[in-house]
């Protein structure tokens, strides 16, 4: 168990090496794909530098502290995305019988369906979530502390592991129900546009849901909250920001053992 969680790392840059390689064939179009997936993302951006030339706060947050907010949910999720967004098409591959292949192959099967048909143009995202994070820390008035920049640095790795945990749950969901990307797409793709927003600004049950249920919260809302010194909804102790890594580690568990259970429900197409 131990030798093979010790070639995991090798095993999977070997997969997207081989479709990194597929890609840089045709370098054209890798760099317009890779410059339409920034210009699309960056849209949400334009749209919150748009509804601020009309407010200066919502809910609670200037326009460089937003920018903060929108960095880091893109960001996080961009680096899920990009390295275990591949997943989502698991539904698809149990379908067309496509899975049995990764059950023969020396690779465990996670690997392979995270990284098959491995996609660097969505490294757009994260490249166009830098940009726009680099702008917000110029322009933040904050106190600015050991604690707090590690938070900001730890909480983003964490963030990305939650999403990517969420991507797994999602693609664990398809054993049972094929035809699910979409939900998962739902707690991913829409999960971060709700973090690129103050959570105060929906309702008290919302905000019960992305913090217990599913907690998205503590991808970048609640670290926000502490690097900003603001105080964090529900009366929550300003410092929860700080559990973001414990919710990280809860969800790669809780992800692992979905993905075994689907692993052992999986039937072939031919069974």
């Amino acid at each position: 168990m131990v030798d093979r969680l010790l070639q995991a790392p090798s095993q999977y840059w070997m997969l997207i090496t081989m479709w990194i390689r597929s890609s840089m064939a045709y370098p054209l179009s890798f760099v317009l794909m890779l410059f339409g997936s920034m210009v699309l993302t960056v849209m949400d951006f334009v749209a919150i530098v748009l509804m601020f030339s009309h407010v200066s706060s919502f809910g609670g947050f200037s326009l460089a502290e937003m920018a903060l907010l929108y960095a880091t949910a893109s960001m996080t999720l961009g680096i899920a995305d990009l390295f275990t967004g591949s997943i989502e098409q698991v539904g698809q591959r149990i379908r067309t019988g496509a899975f049995d292949a990764y059950l023969i192959r020396p690779v465990p099967s996670f690997l392979q369906a995270a990284a098959d048909g491995f996609a660097l143009r969505r490294i757009g995202r994260p490249v166009q979530a830098t940009t726009v994070l680099v702008v917000a820390l110029t322009r933040l008035d904050v106190d600015w502390t050991v604690a707090r920049g590690m938070m900001l640095v730890v909480s983003m790795i964490a963030g990305s592991v939650i999403f990517g945990a969420i991507f797994v749950l999602g693609a664990a969901f398809q054993f049972i129900s094929t035809d699910s990307a979409e939900l998962a797409n739902s707690f991913t793709y829409g999960g971060q546009t709700m973090t690129q927003y103050p959570l105060a600004i929906f309702g008290q049950q919302i905000v019960r849901a992305v913090t217990f249920v599913v907690p998205i919260a503590f991808v970048n809302y609640y670290p926000v909250l502490y690097v900003l010194g603001k105080p964090a909804p529900l009366g929550l102790p300003s410092w929860i920001g700080l559990l973001s890594p414990l919710v990280a580690v809860l969800m790669v568990a809780l992800a692992a053992l979905a993905w075994r259970g689907g692993l052992r429900r999986y039937r072939s197409t031919g069974s």
